[in-house]
């Protein structure tokens, strides 16, 4: 696992918002952002998780942005972002990552229960996108890094309203690419493979899965949050100036 961050000195001062920001990927996320000097706000609708997260980050002099946002009520959505974008004075990268990958097999799923999925996994990429916009505009230029997964790409049969959702965000993020960068604005997506969270070893994870998948992998580890910062941080800033519509997989060479 990768020891500490790469530094990008123009993410310094550039105000960041990352969603789904308290807990896993989005947690490592935050603290890389916050070490890199920028302005960082985040969403989540777990409160005690993100104040969890608020006092960590202080005791190493950084204190990030909060707000508590349902990211399936897209008005919800408009409202925070619009309110995150004045607080931090301006938005200038969105890190799209909030998801949630339940299991669903195609005989229990309902009209209700797919509508959700991809409330919570697609909806509000757009909806958050579209609230950053006058800030980014505002500021000349900006970037999105919108989370996918590789789920999509691996026939896994038990998640088909979460794999539905995931490759509908790279064809979000291939639209927004064109529409914006006449606007100088990035838009650009990660796609995971098999990441270790606390959360999945909970619900899902058991040491026999993990190393089936490590045995998969060319590199022959399993992956950690900390290994999607670099990407992310690479993506969000000006080394990869020429970059947009681009999607970039970080699996350990699963695929």
């Amino acid at each position: 696992m990768p020891k500490s961050s790469p530094f990008y000195g123009d993410l310094a001062g550039k105000a960041v918002l990352v969603t789904g920001g308290a807990s896993g990927i989005g947690a490592s996320l935050v603290g890389a952002f916050c070490g890199q000097g920028a302005r960082v706000g985040f969403l989540d609708i777990d409160a005690a998780a993100a104040e969890a997260l608020i006092a960590t980050l202080a005791k190493g002099g950084h204190t990030p942005a909060f707000l508590a946002c349902d990211l399936r009520d897209a008005a919800a959505v408009t409202e925070a972002v619009t309110a995150m974008g004045e607080r931090l004075g301006g938005l200038d990268i969105l890190v799209n990552n909030a998801a949630r990958d339940d299991r669903q097999d195609i005989d229990a799923l309902t009209p209700e229960s797919w509508d959700e999925s991809q409330a919570v996994n697609l909806r509000h990429f757009f909806f958050a996108a579209q609230a950053a916009l006058p800030f980014m505009r505002a500021a000349g230029g900006g970037a999105i890094v919108n989370f996918s997964s590789i789920a999509y790409l691996l026939n896994m049969g038990d998640i088909p309203a979460y794999a539905t959702a995931k490759a509908g965000i790279v064809g979000l993020t291939r639209s927004l690419a064109g529409r914006l960068g006449p606007e100088n604005i990035r838009v650009n997506c990660i796609l995971p493979g098999m990441i270790v969270t606390e959360r999945q070893k909970q619900l899902w994870l058991t040491e026999q899965s993990i190393a089936r998948m490590v045995e998969r992998q060319c590199l022959k580890r399993a992956l950690a949050p900390q290994d999607l910062v670099g990407p992310c941080l690479f993506l969000a800033s000006s080394a990869s100036g020429g970059m947009t519509a681009q999607s970039i997989i970080v699996d350990g060479g699963a695929t």
